[in-house]
């Protein structure tokens, strides 16, 4: 598997695969972070999420994977204090603001600075239409926040502080998705920097959890949303890092940003949510942005 992942890489079928890679964790990102805002409270949702992902990943990556050789532990420190900062910012986001409008600025600021990163840190080269691309789907996606936000009838300080959190989070996000996928390409098994990382990045917030509420009765609240909330993580955050290690980085993290998409489409269909026809346009704005990245 991880030959065929290595000779397919650069290649128009390790396009392809990185695009399928980049879509079903979009897909799974979006149902991610509504399990994580949800009705509960975003600290207590984030730490159950990476309990499970612990006890997930765990026994493979001690029995079954090799473990981290030299430089390899230094990596993983790294990514771990990325990570924590990322989930840390993205949970004082939805601590004080709506899903609908926090999320879509996570992921609209996310696109933009992870191509510039892309290209100056990994000499990625990227046409003239991948950069339109990137700014008509980023332009789009922070367009329907905006929305969001002037229909929202929430405090409107408490929402514009959320979107500062939100924009440092997006940020937080080009982060790790530059340096993640840095990391996976300097190890010769993928499949084991993935379970090193998620042992890594899941010991944080429960530890921060305990720190805090001072005592573990918080673990008892969500432990059937973790479970689920800890497979999407796998499939979302597992899917990008394989498709990152494979693709152009800015181009997988664009087409991911669809998950906004998905976002709309579980609030209609789950949560009764209705989209007026800006919005609609908007969302095709999103698509038809990730669209002229990947043909660019």
């Amino acid at each position: 598997m991880i030959e065929w992942l290595d000779s397919i890489a650069g290649t128009p079928l390790g396009g392809h695969v990185a695009m399928g890679l980049a879509l079903t964790s979009a897909m799974a990102h979006a149902s991610f972070g509504a399990i994580q805002k949800g009705r509960h409270d975003p600290w207590v949702s984030r730490a159950g999420i990476d309990l499970w992902l612990l006890a997930y990943t765990l026994p493979l990556a001690l029995f079954v994977f090799p473990w981290p050789q030299g430089g390899e532990w230094l990596i993983l420190l790294g990514a771990s204090g990325i990570h924590f900062f990322y989930k840390f910012f993205m949970a004082m986001a939805y601590e004080r603001g709506a899903y609908t409008v926090v999320y879509p600025v996570v992921r609209g600021t996310g696109p933009l600075a992870t191509l510039v990163f892309a290209a100056i840190f990994l000499a990625e080269h990227y046409a003239p239409v991948q950069w339109l691309g990137v700014a008509v789907l980023s332009g789009s996606i922070l367009w329907l926040a905006k929305m969001n936000l002037d229909a929202a009838p929430l405090n409107r300080p408490a929402l514009i502080a959320a979107l500062g959190w939100a924009v440092v989070t997006g940020m937080t996000v080009a982060v790790y998705t530059t340096y993640d996928a840095w990391g996976i390409r300097l190890w010769q098994d993928p499949f084991a920097f993935i379970l090193w990382l998620f042992v890594f990045t899941s010991v944080d917030f429960p530890t921060y959890m305990i720190v805090r509420e001072r005592g573990i009765a918080w673990m008892r609240t969500l432990l059937s949303r973790g479970a689920i909330g800890g497979i999407l993580g796998i499939v979302s955050f597992g899917g990008i890092m394989l498709g990152t290690r494979i693709g152009k980085v800015a181009e997988v993290s664009a087409l991911r940003e669809t998950s906004t998409l998905f976002a709309a489409l579980i609030g209609w269909l789950i949560l009764g949510e209705r989209s007026t026809p800006a919005r609609v346009a908007l969302m095709g704005g999103i698509a038809a942005g990730a669209i002229l990245v990947q043909m660019g």
